[in-house]
């Protein structure tokens, strides 16, 4: 039987609405923030779900609070803002950041969480809103071990895949790794396509070449549509977002004093995109037209 849990979510966008119908699903109690940014949540609330209008008062009716929000900037203001988490937050009540995020920040974070008596955790996310509305996302989590096995079986409800990476911080630093990778290789992709298509290529044997060799994987998989047909579906992560996490890898980087010259790069090639809300498949057309 399942432990019903009182869950404040903040950020109900296309990957918020996805954990939030799988958490009802599983049989919690859901309170979320009424914002612009917001998924339509008619469905949310007729399952359930319960609409608040400040941060303080989700945290006050939750004893975990769920960020899904855009990055370290959003993070700080839900929290720390007037009327946000952090005034209404209960003892020993969980705050678990599901979003991606600077490592030094969320260390910040962190510790005035705990200044405040409650616990903290990052568990970023991977996948896409198909997989969050089925309750199969990837999560990578930095926590004390202790309370990541207490929170394991909330995490479960929306996650199919959960990696521990280590203590507070290190799930933002892996989910930072993670995207390079991912980004970097669809750049790559997106130049050889934009190459094969001016070279006369037809996109099946561009797709049965890469499949079969080098170029095979997960990434090349969401291209595909678009390589194929131009279909953009397959990878629903806008250029912002891809502009936004690789300022964020180089960043660290830097910190750490590592090199990044490819990251840069790889950064470099999305900010030039002009339209950012375009989705990373396009960047193939952007390419094409160059």
């Amino acid at each position: 039987m399942t432990h019903v849990r009182q869950v404040g979510l903040i950020g109900v966008g296309l990957m918020g609405h996805g954990i939030a119908s799988s958490l009802l699903r599983a049989g919690h109690q859901v309170h979320f923030l009424e914002h612009a940014g917001n998924q339509p949540v008619e469905d949310l609330v007729a399952a359930g779900a319960r609409p608040l209008s400040t941060g303080k008062e989700v945290a006050q009716q939750a004893d975990i609070v769920i960020l899904c929000v855009t990055g370290s900037p959003q993070v700080e203001a839900v929290l720390f803002e007037p009327n946000g988490v952090l005034e209404g937050l209960k003892p020993n009540s969980v705050v678990v950041d599901c979003s991606t995020a600077l490592p030094s920040s969320t260390a910040q974070v962190a510790a005035r969480v705990v200044k405040a008596g409650g616990r903290f955790m990052d568990a970023a996310m991977t996948r896409t809103p198909k997989e969050a509305a089925e309750g199969r996302l990837n999560l990578i989590v930095g926590a004390p071990k202790a309370l990541f096995d207490d929170m394991r079986p909330l995490l479960e409800a929306f996650a199919e895949n959960i990696a521990y990476a280590g203590e507070v911080g290190a799930g933002h630093t892996l989910k930072l790794l993670h995207n390079f990778v991912s980004l970097g290789f669809s750049a790559v992709l997106a130049e050889a396509t934009a190459a094969s298509r001016k070279a006369g290529i037809g996109a099946d044997a561009l797709l049965d070449v890469l499949g079969a060799g080098g170029g095979g994987g997960v990434v090349l998989e969401r291209l595909r549509p678009y390589i194929a047909y131009n279909d953009p579906s397959g990878f629903r992560f806008s250029v912002a977002n891809a502009s936004k996490d690789l300022g964020y890898y180089h960043t660290m980087t830097h910190d750490l004093a590592v090199e990044g010259s490819i990251a840069a790069a790889v950064r470099d090639l999305y900010q030039s995109v002009d339209e950012q809300q375009l989705s990373i498949p396009e960047v193939i057309g952007v390419l094409e037209r160059r």
